[in-house]
């Protein structure tokens, strides 16, 4: 049999429960990534849907379903005994599987030896374990599919640790795999052993202990299909060493066990809720939409709900790429750093759209001031999300991407008798738009880090893929970067891990072959996950390093220019000895990896070194000198409100 339990960090516990092993399983609301995945590999034995019908029986199990288009070969006979370790990998074969960041040690080694003997899946050796699962992230964010990272018992577990609570709060379809000490010394407090199924309980959305290797095919289906339906987010799988080494035949497709979780996936939206939504819309002056990473998935089906409307939109950090930047009705994000005019239109709105999001404390601000003025229509997969922060007048829990094709239909038959005009109210937000756009100084020869990410856009006209770290440089990546299309933008929003941006790079490279990625850095997360370079050299992977180095933990500093009087308190990253001096030179560190590197220090360099990254093949370094005086503006502060907003100054003025 197997342990399992499960996970959830939800203010409060569902009433609803499994009816095995007394677990509780939760969904999370946003939803950036596609149940269906984007790019369907035809050996890919588990294709689900985000909005299921409910279950006449509770206790029916589901069994997945192979696509007739395919049949798995297997390289072993049917009734021929293999290690559970073989089973294992074949069963992530037959999941699609065709790349894993797995980094081995003592209680994996029997995984790491079946992976040599698998003719499909490719380990990219991470050079840290959070690496691994950073880019396991990074590969399921930039292309829908599940990532999967394997790591050790003990430091090797405990080392995936941020990168599943990341996955967790960024609703990210990911599948940790642990090794584990023998059964017979759980509990023992054995060489390298932690109960890492206890230490994630609370940031993952499932996780299992195997306890027999008969269930190892059933529960990498159920991890697969838990990661990806509903609410996505990562799902662990903690398999002892013995049951590794375990000879067994293995019992291909057997029914999931899920009664209670598939007895609350939410059902497709009624009919009546729709028009009720279209009621509320030509009833509005003012209406806005406030759309989050649970619409990454249904980007045409908004672009379309925008064409249909005419209603501006306005992004959060995890929605950016859903709706195009460069659209005239795009208000870009909102937030703490968003936009004037985005913040504005929500201050200004009587009716807000609030499409896959969860109203977090960084858009939000004040929530009794958040949007006082409006109607709150709010769709979202996950009903624990719902009412927990911001009480809905009209709420939905179902799959944006269902709710607004059928609110898509609904305009469509009724688009002659509605006659929707919103003009004088686009009219008042352009206004807003020129009075305060986004900008920046310049000082003398020195580069404005907003420049250098201008000059990054229009060098690759919007179309790459970027992954941030955490800080100024990711607000500023946000901000001036006009992202295109869904599944471009990786970044940490809702833990926000220093040290993300290089392995997700990684991911999407590998996810992504072809694609022109960058890492947007600052030097302070950079230097978090800095070993990885030997990875993106190792595995000639072309990844584009973009490094705004200040010499400082930047936004930190920015909150000690305004709320603690510029009081440094251990913000310096430099040489304090020598603090003319840039410190450490980043360059070494990709020379000894032997990945080419520049330094730029003057503007009217910037455009030539930024070109020569471009086209410089494989991996490439750029440490762009900026100054750390420089603010990310607007900024609301933390608690404040619309009126609150920040808009002149830096760190050469005194507050």
């Amino acid at each position: 049999m197997a342990a399992a339990t499960a996970s959830t960090i939800r203010p409060k516990p569902s009433p609803l429960a499994f009816s095995f092993k007394s677990s509780l399983l939760s969904s999370k609301s946003v939803l950036p990534f596609s149940t269906i995945p984007r790019k369907l590999t035809p050996s890919r034995s588990l294709t689900v849907s985000s909005s299921l019908p409910q279950s006449n029986s509770a206790a029916s199990a589901v069994t997945p379903t192979t696509p007739s288009v395919h049949v798995f070969v297997s390289r072993y006979a049917p009734d021929e005994p293999r290690k559970g370790a073989d089973i294992l990998v074949e069963a992530l074969e037959r999941q699609g599987v065709k790349n894993v960041f797995a980094y081995p040690g003592g209680a994996s080694l029997e995984i790491h030896q079946a992976l040599t003997r698998s003719k499909v899946i490719r380990n990219v050796l991470p050079r840290h374990e959070q690496g691994g699962v950073f880019a396991a992230e990074g590969y399921a964010r930039s292309s829908g599919l599940p990532g999967v990272c394997i790591a050790t018992s003990g430091p090797g577990a405990t080392n995936l640790v941020s990168g599943l609570a990341d996955a967790m709060l960024d609703s990210v379809p990911v599948v940790a795999i642990t090794g584990q000490v023998p059964r017979r010394m759980i509990g023992t407090d054995a060489f390298q052993e932690t109960p890492i199924v206890e230490v994630s309980r609370s940031i993952t959305k499932h996780n299992y202990l195997v306890l027999d290797v008969d269930d190892i095919p059933r529960i990498v289906s159920e991890a697969f299909f838990l990661a990806t339906s509903g609410r996505p987010g990562p799902v662990l799988i903690d398999i002892p060493k013995d049951i590794q080494q375990q000879p067994a035949v293995p019992k291909w497709n057997q029914p999931l066990r899920l009664p209670g979780y598939m007895s609350r996936l939410p059902k497709d939206p009624s009919e009546a809720q729709l028009e009720q939504i279209v009621r509320l819309i030509s009833e509005s002056k003012k209406p806005v939409l406030y759309v989050g990473g649970g619409c990454l998935n249904s980007s045409e089906e908004l672009k379309r709900f925008v064409e249909l409307s005419g209603i501006p939109v306005a992004s959060t950090l995890m929605g950016l790429g859903s709706f195009p930047s460069s659209d005239p009705l795009s208000l870009r994000m909102l937030g703490m750093h968003g936009t004037v005019y985005a913040n504005y239109a929500v201050d200004k709105s009587d009716l807000l759209l609030a499409f896959g999001v969860r109203f977090d404390d960084r858009v939000t601000g004040k929530l009794e001031a958040f949007a006082r003025r409006a109607k709150i229509v709010h769709i979202d997969i996950d009903s624990a999300e719902i009412g927990k922060n911001k009480q809905p007048h009209v709420s939905i829990c179902s799959d944006v991407k269902l709710a607004l094709k059928g609110i898509n239909r609904i305009l469509e038959n009724k688009e002659a008798k509605l006659k929707l005009d919103y003009s004088t109210w686009r009219e008042e937000l352009n206004e807003q738009k020129v009075k305060y756009p986004l900008n920046y100084k310049t000082f003398e020869e020195a580069i404005p880090p907003q420049y250098a990410i201008q000059l990054l856009d229009e060098l690759t006209d919007g179309n790459a893929i970027i992954s941030t770290g955490v800080g100024q440089h990711q607000m500023w990546a946000a901000q001036f970067y006009r992202h295109k299309k869904p599944r471009q933008w990786l970044t940490s929003g809702g833990l926000g891990a220093m040290g993300f941006g290089l392995p997700a790079a990684i991911g999407a490279a590998v996810a992504n072959p072809g694609a022109v990625v960058v890492d947007i850095d600052g030097d302070g997360s950079f230097m978090m996950n800095v070993q990885e370079l030997a990875t993106i050299s190792v595995e000639k992977l072309p990844i584009k390093i973009l490094l705004l180095n200040n010499q400082h933990l930047g936004m930190t500093v920015q909150w000690e220019d305004r709320f603690y009087k510029a009081n440094r308190a251990h913000t310096y990253l430099g040489n304090p000895s020598n603090e003319s001096e840039i410190f450490p030179n980043m360059s070494r560190f990709a020379e000894a990896c032997g990945i080419p590197a520049a330094r730029v220090t003057k503007k009217e360099d910037l455009r030539a070194a930024i070109q020569k990254m471009l086209e410089t093949p494989g991996p490439y370094l750029l440490d762009v000198i900026v100054p750390h005086q420089e603010h990310v503006l607007p900024m609301i502060p933390s608690g404040g409100a619309f009126k609150d907003v920040i808009t002149e100054g830096d760190g050469r003025t005194k507050y």
